[in-house]
């Protein structure tokens, strides 16, 4: 491969100096020799333009030969050419014209810019739209052709694995649980203040949970409102990273930007899609635990030593009370089950050029993997209306989805009683079919199943835009948006989750009940003008926005019903309290402004603004301003490059600028009071809840990134290298007070500075490209590194023990694991304190990373004929937390590992020696072992995240009908032997294993 140099630069720049000075008949000699064709040849000359004016740069060759020259600053070029033969004009980005010469002197050529290549993809950049070669910001994209691969019901699942610096993690493997998104690193010291800002069609979208604590125990974060967003009517995500993208966002651009866009209607023929499938799923992977044998022997073990000769009476797993020879496998039997997925989706859109239209409805339904008739539906709809006026002046758009959730869960998930149960527990049914509760010996898990969560939502976001166009390259602009919505939530435990042996009636049910209200309008009215200045373009843009956002909660308790027929009948119970009732208002308004030069199509500058103003902050602090600039040079449009033939696109990109962040929630400035809960005299009273801080005020992030990014012969190979440095500073946090002020924080900011840095490598591969076959590749790889950069008083701060300088926010400091005593058998410690008390905190100084070191993803679609062939797979090089369940020995499965235990003097084990909890020494060191770096292991692994395989019958050219298989999570190649490598949240259910069918037409 050639490698373009300093030495070959100065001789590009010299050979164009040269050619430019020559005259005309010189430059037809240069061509010629004697006795070559060049002696019949004439000199032809003209202008090569696009359809904003010359085009400089333009390579001219006549085909078959290897005369060529390239269009000057003015597009004019001169070539001797023969009679008959062809000249070939070509452009990045443009489509290549070849032109017959015959007795003409002179052509004059028009190129006609090329959406079809990779570069000349158009991007949303959110206010703008920008081709993808000339942005000079950061933007990953997805479009519905992945998208529409998986079988997920959340769009952030179909992101996972596909964009470079996008860090996800599914936080539960139940229908409408969430999503951990994490955009080049953490930058708050609060984990809730990292979430990025959702767009939905131009209207802003809340990402925070709408559960309460109260009812939604079976997610570890709640309900996720993302699951609204159906992903079949999605068209594409872009993800906004750097500040040249994010700071016309101002303070909710601080955490990155999703960009959703749903389908549109194309002009032409009315077209028809519908498609379903069905779907199975499982779990991707069961721990190793103990059988009865090892588990029987690991308990006897464990009375041994600890002295005891005769077991007591509640060790009923031991003493005869339970069969001795009976094994359940809990995990098979508790999470076992097959999940059935079933997605049934259509669609009609089409329209002239002047009219468009696209609706859609879809529809799912999800049952569980435990036992039970659990299930998750979800159905709605999508519309758009776009329309343009005959003379292309005025132009209109209307979108809006509308989606109903039903969600049916147990209340609790059943994934850590699997794990921890005795292998020889009891069956869980009696002949007759009744719970078996063994004579009060056990409680039978499935009881836990009478206790139901249920959630009922309904969400609907819309938008209008409006445009008109009065001058050329003036458009004014309005965008209008509103969203609502409705959440009810409900979690029961009645009185059937109990021993009937204990005779609880009714009156010992309970029901916890949530409603939420989000209402959120907003406005956005704008103004944008292009003028040609010079040899350059200047486009400029400046707007003003202003959104509301109202949130109602309700959240109530009862106690004591007459009858658990009665339990969702909350003025049935006897004992009642409101929990939670309140309403809250986010206001917010901004005015921004971009200016944009682009120069010849190579040099670009890119200016952001954005002043902001929030209702979260108080008096005097409420405004601030964010900005940006960005740069591009596009140097393969060089007339030194243009001669090569193997770079095709080349681009050199930088970016600067800040923007803010007020994600700490509403009112939090203010003295507030909230309901004590305590009755005097029949009166609920009030308490002080929060002191009033006027300097509470914006977190800024400081941004600043430079990339490289590489076409290779006619875009064949496209290649993207980043580096990122992020600074977030003026931490939003909750300083602890002493308990002596009545109050357990202030909110604050915190001089703390978090310093984000990372390398991103995307490569994108045509490697084979026919009528019958083509095959593309994409491979994306992030390199990212956290660090706490200051953070004043940090050794005498509440946070001394929680982060360290120099390191990652999300650390853990733990004891140095130093072996096992052979002659005690109990795991030691490195006593860094050197006080001999090794249980001392500040033995607990080593620092362990649990940040990813690197992440990324390879995909490969694959067509040949009407069959292809996508897949992907995710990789993720990280430590995890190892799956412990304390002391080896007690009434609690363990780990099949643990069979390699100490159990006498002189033992060379891996486990310290077990006990049932009698072993005080043996209970201390185990403490120590979780709070250990031993108890950090490699959590790395591999994963064929997805794949789908699809058949095009051959059916008649008004139809098409296609069948295919996909699958999720269906291999992971991994050392971690604890479960799921990618969910971290020990106890909850991980993500599944899909299988999915299914079969889609067109016509």
């Amino acid at each position: 491969m050639k490698i373009f140099s300093v030495n070959n630069g100065l001789r590009a720049l010299f050979y164009t100096v040269v050619l430019a000075a020559l005259p005309i008949s010189s430059l037809a000699r240069a061509h010629a020799s004697p006795g070559s064709v060049a002696y019949f040849q004439q000199i032809v000359s003209g202008t090569v333009s696009d359809a904003s004016g010359p085009l400089p740069g333009t390579a001219i060759m006549v085909k078959g030969t290897n005369r060529s020259t390239i269009s000057d600053v003015d597009g004019k070029f001169a070539i001797a050419v023969a009679s008959g033969e062809v000249l070939v004009f070509s452009f990045t980005g443009f489509k290549t014209v070849e032109v017959v010469v015959g007795m003409q002197s002179t052509v004059e050529v028009l190129l006609i810019e090329d959406s079809t290549q990779l570069e000349e993809l158009t991007i949303n950049a959110g206010y703008y739209s920008v081709k993808q070669k000339e942005s000079t910001g950061s933007i990953s994209r997805v479009t519905a052709k992945d998208i529409q691969n998986q079988p997920v019901t959340n769009v952030l699942s179909a992101v996972q694995g596909r964009m470079a610096g996008v860090n996800i993690t599914q936080s539960t493997g139940l229908p409408g649980g969430g999503f951990d998104i994490r955009i080049r690193g953490q930058n708050s010291l609060r984990p809730d203040g990292n979430d990025p800002l959702y767009i939905i069609d131009g209207v802003p979208y809340a990402s925070q949970s709408m559960g309460s604590g109260y009812t939604t125990t079976v997610f570890p974060t709640g309900a996720n409102p993302l699951n609204s967003i159906s992903p079949e009517a999605i068209e594409s995500i872009e993800v906004l990273k750097d500040a040249d993208a994010t700071a016309i966002y101002g303070s909710r651009g601080a955490n990155g930007v999703v960009l959703i866009t749903t389908k549109k209607g194309k002009a032409g023929k009315t077209s028809v899609e519908v498609a379903a499938s069905t779907a199975f799923g499982t779990v991707t992977k069961f721990l190793d635990m103990m059988d009865t044998r090892q588990y029987l022997a690991m308990r006897k073990q464990a009375f041994h030593n600890d002295g005891v000769t005769q077991y007591p009476a509640n060790a009923y797993d031991v003493n005869g009370t339970w069969d001795q020879n009976r094994y359940t496998d809990w995990q098979k039997e508790l999470t076992g089950r097959t999940a059935e997925i079933h997605n049934l989706r259509g669609s009609i859109s089409g329209g002239s050029e002047q009219t468009r239209f696209s609706v859609g409805g879809n529809y799912s339904s999800q049952t569980t993997v435990f036992p039970g008739n659990f299930k998750y539906n979800k159905g709605g709809g999508n519309f758009n209306l776009s329309h343009t006026s005959a003379n292309g002046r005025f132009s209109l758009n209307f979108s809006g989805t509308y989606t109903v959730q039903d969600n049916t869960l147990p209340a609790n998930d059943l994934t850590i009683v699997s794990r921890t149960l005795a292998p020889n527990a009891p069956a869980l049914y009696n002949e007759d079919g009744s719970l078996n509760w063994e004579n009060s010996t056990w409680v039978n898990p499935l009881a836990q199943l009478e206790a139901l969560y249920k959630a009922k939502t309904t969400n609907l976001i819309s938008n209008l835009t409006l445009s008109y166009r009065p001058a050329k390259g003036l458009e004014v602009k309005t965008s209008l948006g509103y969203t609502t919505t409705q959440s009810e939530e409900t979690r029961i435990n009645p009185s059937s989750v109990y021993n009937p042996a204990f005779n609880l009636g009714p009156a010992y049910s309970a029901l916890f009940e949530n409603t939420l209200a989000r209402r959120s309008w907003i406005a956005e009215p704008q103004v944008a003008y292009t003028l040609n200045i010079g040899e350059g373009v200047l486009s400029s843009l400046a707007g003003l926005s202003f959104q509301n956002l109202t949130t109602n909660q309700l959240t109530q308790y009862g106690s004591g019903f007459t009858s658990n027929n009665l339990i969702y009948n909350l003025a049935a119970a006897t004992s009642q309290q409101v929990v939670l009732d309140q309403e809250t208002q986010y206001r917010y308004m901004a005015v921004f402004g971009r200016l944009n030069y682009n120069f010849r199509k190579r040099y670009i500058l890119n200016l952001t603004a954005r002043r902001d103003g929030s209702s979260r902050f108080g008096p005097g602090k409420q405004f601030a301003n964010f900005g940006a600039v960005g740069a591009a040079w596009l140097f393969s449009r060089e007339t030194f490059f243009m001669e090569n033939n193997w770079l095709s696109f080349g681009k050199l990109r930088a970016s600067y600028g800040s923007a803010g962040s007020d994600q700490i929630g509403d009112y939090q400035f203010l003295d507030t009071y909230s309901n004590s809960g305590v009755a005097y005299q029949g009166i609920i009273g009030l308490q002080p809840s929060r002191l009033y801080n006027p300097d509470f005020s914006w977190e800024v992030n400081k941004k600043l990134e430079a990339a490289l990014e590489l076409g290779f012969f006619n875009d064949r190979v496209n290649l993207s290298a980043g580096w990122y440095r992020n600074r977030s500073s003026n931490q939003l946090v909750g300083i602890p007070m002493p308990a002596t002020t009545g109050f357990a924080t202030l909110q604050a900011n915190l001089a703390a500075t978090v310093e984000n840095t990372g390398w991103e490598f995307t490569l994108n591969t045509q490697n084979s490209r026919s009528k019958n076959f083509s095959w593309e590749t994409a491979f994306n790889i992030t390199l990212p590194k956290t660090r706490v950069l200051e953070f004043p008083n940090l050794d005498s701060s509440s946070y001394q023990n929680q982060y360290r300088i120099g390191q990652p926010l999300a650390i853990s400091l733990v004891y140095q694991y130093t072996g096992i005593d052979p002659q005690t058998g109990l795991y030691q410690f490195a006593d860094i304190n050197g006080d001999g008390a090794i249980t001392n905190p500040a033995d607990r100084q080593k620092v362990v990373s649990l940040d990813p070191k690197f992440y990324g993803g390879l995909q490969n679609n694959l067509r040949y004929k009407n069959w292809s062939l996508n897949f992907l797979f995710q990789f993720t090089k990280q430590k995890r937390q190892a799956f412990t369940m304390g002391n080896a020995g007690t009434m609690v499965n363990q780990p099949s590992a643990l069979t390699d235990s100490w159990s006498a003097p002189g033992d060379n084990a891996g486990y310290q020696i077990y006990t049932t909890g009698l072993n005080t020494a043996a209970v201390q060191s185990q403490y120590l072992y979780d709070s250990s770096d031993k108890a950090i292991v490699d959590g790395s692994f591999i994963r064929l995240k997805n794949i789908q395989v699809g058949y095009e019958l051959p059916l008649q050219d008004t139809l098409n009908c296609k069948i295919y298989f996909q699958g999720q999570n269906l291999l992971t190649f991994t050392p971690y032997s604890y479960g799921d490598p990618e969910f971290s949240l020990l106890g909850y259910l991980p993500p599944l294993k899909v299988y999915s069918f299914g079969v889609q037409f067109n016509f």
